[in-house]
Formats: C-alpha cells, structure tokens, sequence
C-alpha cells in the first residue's frame, strides 16, 4: 500500500494514489485530498513573505480522474499587500479543477482581535462515528473520524484526522492537511443516507474563508446541512483546530435522484 496521498513526478505532475479515491466513483478523486495538495502547489508559487492565505475558493468542472494529471500556477492579480493566484488541475487535456487564492498582507491586529463562533469540545470528548461507514472510496477509509454527542441527519459536530502526507517526497504545511480534509464536510451529518436507491449530493465547489493559519492534526467540523426545494443544497461549516476557529467552509450541492 503506497504511504502518502499523492506520488511527485516533477514538472508540476502528480499521480494520485488509492487514499485519494472517491467515494461517488471508484475511478475519481475525491476532492478532499487534491484540494489539500492544490493549496500546497498554490503556497509554493512564488511566494512571499508577510502575506497569507485568506481565501481559498474551488470549482470543479467536472469529474477529478485518478491516476497522472498536471497542476499549472499562476499569479492572476499581483499587488504589494493584496495578491490573487490560480491552480489549474488537468487531466487528459481537460481542466478537472480551478482554485483560487487571496493572498493578504499580515498586520498586527491583537489589539481588536475576536472571534464569533463558540468552540466545539475536543476530539477527546467525542466518540466513533459509525455514519461514514456507508461511503466507499479509499480516503474515506484513510479517516479517523470521532462524532461529538447530539449528531443527527443535517447538524453535526466531528473531528477528523488521517495518517497519511499529502507527498510522497516532501513535508506540507499544516493548512494544507487540514484543507485536505475539508471537503468531507460533505459527508459527516448527510440529510440523507448516500447511496442505494436514495439520492445523490455531490458538490460543484468548496469555499474556504480562514482568519488565521491552523495548527496542528485534528480538523473540527460544526456542520450544517441544507437542501432546498428545487435540486440545491448547502453544506456550511465552522472549521476548528484544537486551539478553535480557525474560519469557515461552503458547498453548494446538486441534489438529484439516483
């Protein structure tokens, strides 16, 4: 079994590998991982000190394959204390993904710092989580997920964590195993059960806010889960490291019939 979501090859090329297997088809990606090693391609483009990563944005074109595919990066806004970057992830001569990032210059803020959002209890109070058994896919299997009491279809409250790096031949920053989680937000409190004859939810995009860096292992996740009434759903979340809030992820679902 390889060790690591993702083998470099050199050149911006990459092959994934079967941690990083879906969970709507055995032969894509699960977006999860590749939006975790896109961060990463993004944090390595150029970069420059006194500026962060603040806004991280996603829209998948389509179906993310498995196996080879190319990351290309570029700067699309330059500027002094504000400064915009894309990735491109493409495969077989056409683009899977698109991210986006704002780069925002650092100050010192304590004086006004606060934040809104309450803490969730730490993954040392929550329990396992047996609902995910019910998603197939390789990075599904790669998760430690344990559940915080009260959970139910559509609000939950879970901490996740993975054994395995994102490369195989270098270390990664903490933001990006932890945007390399985020993704399954998706999937912890489902209106739904996936799969079957029930209905499916995939997302079209992931959007991710941070007011600060996070640190550490453990990805908290307080989510909620919206479907409407006319095909569109929306999985929003409060991302937590053990220090707390870190900022907040959204998904917006297609929601159809199987």
């Amino acid at each position: 079994m390889p060790d690591s979501f993702y083998r470099s090859l050199g050149g911006g090329k990459f092959e994934s590998t079967v941690h990083a297997q879906g969970a709507w088809n055995p032969q894509e990606q699960h977006m999860a991982p590749i939006s975790g090693l896109l961060t990463q391609c993004l944090l390595e483009h150029e970069p420059r000190e006194g500026l962060q990563l603040s806004r991280l944005s996603f829209d998948i074109l389509g179906m993310i394959p498995g196996g080879e595919f190319q990351v290309s990066t570029a700067v699309v806004r330059p500027g002094r204390t504000i400064e915009l970057l894309e990735a491109r992830m493409e495969s077989g001569g056409r683009t899977a993904i698109v991210a986006r990032a704002w780069r925002l210059s650092t100050q010192d803020t304590s004086a006004v710092a606060a934040v809104e959002d309450r803490r969730i209890p730490g993954p040392e109070e929550a329990g396992p989580h047996e609902g995910m058994t019910a998603w197939p896919g390789g990075y599904i299997r790669s998760l430690e997920v344990r559940v915080l009491p009260g959970h139910r279809p559509g609000r939950g409250q879970v901490w996740l964590r993975n054994p395995y790096p994102m490369l195989d031949d270098r270390a990664v920053p903490d933001v990006v195993r932890l945007v390399g989680m985020m993704d399954a937000a998706n999937g912890i409190a489902s209106r739904v059960p996936p799969g079957g004859d029930s209905w499916m939810f995939p997302n079209v995009d992931l959007q991710i806010h941070l007011h600060r860096m996070p640190r550490g292992e453990w990805l908290g996740l307080d989510t909620r889960v919206t479907f409407g009434e006319h095909g569109v759903g929306l999985t929003s979340s409060v991302v937590h490291d053990l220090d707390g809030p870190f900022g907040r992820l959204e998904q917006i679902l297609t929601v159809r019939k199987l």
